[in-house]
């Protein structure tokens, strides 16, 4: 198959694509119970092959089966919006108060394009694609799910191969982008939760203020880090809301202080090595100051890893798609966590960024994935379509 006519072909496809995907990101919805983006998805990929469906979510993977005997090739495109209020100021953005502010419209578009495409050329196709239409990947282990439910194994047998791609709003339209080994962090967090003895600010010493050793724990945390994990394997905690008394009340000592934080490591020594470190840090500080504090540890998405030979063919794919000079070798991972991890933990595959940026805007300063005016130039629909596509057919006629 000449890959390059697969992206002429796929360029054909542009008007169709660009109505679906403006119309799911009218629509968004939240989670793992997704049914009108599912039902939407559905109509498009009607007739191109087996669909098995998810149980207690709305989940689907689409079986197409190729015209010669051989191995299965996963592709993967996540459904999911995010709680955001949309303000971009697009005539088809979403008013119910949830957003496609991570770009899954374009991924639902991108894979009913390249779904499309494989079953036009079902003929040339040694073995069979599954397509995955997943919910829940924005920290509800959707991927996860359907793993569990054995949705990879529809075709009968493992897949030999996974890959997926996500649209960026700060890379050039049209770039893509990637690496071999951790590309995303595991991404998690915890809340922690001090507790002292109310009382009169005016008298602190007959109370047990829980503020005062939240804060210091804050302060003390990334000092550390810093101290006691290998800075040539990257962690990052943020602490991103602190809750105590309340804005009526500053002359009483709370009860109770708490705070959140995520947590991004890039290894399994570090994944672990942190949760001792801030049990370390908090419980040192409360009994300093003599109060109690517990911590919840949130479920964590597993770190991305690229198998090395599927980003390889990704980097040799996309060339013979659309030239030399379209990828690009990414030095150091990002911090991002993503579920698809769990899917390459399990088959060899690869994940890989591709720029969307809108023409006329400076990739450098645009509003980044997951802010409420975070846009996307869908005029990259086939590109995707018809890496996805390309990516199955090199993989299994290969």
């Amino acid at each position: 198959m000449n890959l390059h006519d697969l992206s002429l072909e796929a360029n054909q496809y542009l008007d169709v694509l660009k109505g679906i995907r403006r119309e799911l990101h009218k629509n968004p919805e939240f989670g793992l119970d997704l049914p009108n983006t599912l039902k939407r998805v559905l109509e498009s990929v009607e007739g191109l092959g087996d669909v098995f469906l998810g149980e207690g979510m709305t989940a689907a993977a689409l079986l197409i089966k190729g015209s010669q005997p051989g191995p299965t090739v996963l592709l993967r495109a996540d459904m999911d919006a995010l709680a955001v209020v949309e303000e971009t100021g697009l005539d088809f953005a979403s008013t119910n108060g949830y957003m496609h502010a991570c770009g899954h419209d374009l991924h639902m578009a991108m894979g009913i394009g390249a779904a499309h495409l494989i079953h036009t050329h079902r003929d040339q196709l040694k073995g069979d694609v599954v397509v995955w239409f997943q919910p829940g990947e924005e920290g509800l282990a959707g991927a996860d799910r359907m793993l569990e439910q054995k949705m990879h194994l529809v075709s009968g047998s493992k897949p030999i191969a996974a890959y997926g791609v996500h649209v960026f709003s700060v890379y050039p339209k049209g770039m893509f982008g990637s690496r071999p080994g951790p590309l995303m962090a595991a991404a998690g967090g915890f809340k922690a939760t001090f507790k002292g003895a109310g009382g009169h600010g005016s008298m602190p010493w007959l109370s047990k203020d829980p503020i005062s050793p939240m804060i210091q724990s804050i302060a003390t945390l990334q000092s550390a880090i810093n101290k006691r994990l290998d800075v040539f394997d990257d962690v990052v905690v943020n602490v991103g809301w602190v809750k105590a008394g309340d804005d009526h009340t500053e002359n009483v000592i709370p009860e109770v202080a708490s705070f959140g934080a995520t947590v991004r490591t890039f290894s399994e020594v570090h994944s672990k090595l942190i949760r001792e470190v801030v049990a370390d840090v908090l419980e040192g500080q409360a009994k300093s100051f003599g109060v109690e504090v517990s911590i919840e540890w949130m479920p964590a998405s597993k770190v991305l890893i690229n198998d090395a030979d599927a980003v390889s063919r990704s980097r040799k794919v996309i060339a013979e798609l659309f030239g030399e000079g379209r990828y690009w070798d990414m030095p150091n991972p990002i911090p991002g966590g993503e579920d698809f991890a769990s899917v390459l933990e399990e088959i060899p595959g690869a994940f890989i960024f591709m720029g969307a940026a809108p023409d006329g805007v400076d990739p450098r300063t645009a509003p980044s994935n997951h802010s409420n005016k975070a846009m996307f130039d869908d005029d990259v629909l086939p590109l995707g379509s018809a890496f996805l596509a390309a990516m199955a057919f090199d993989t299994l006629n290969d």
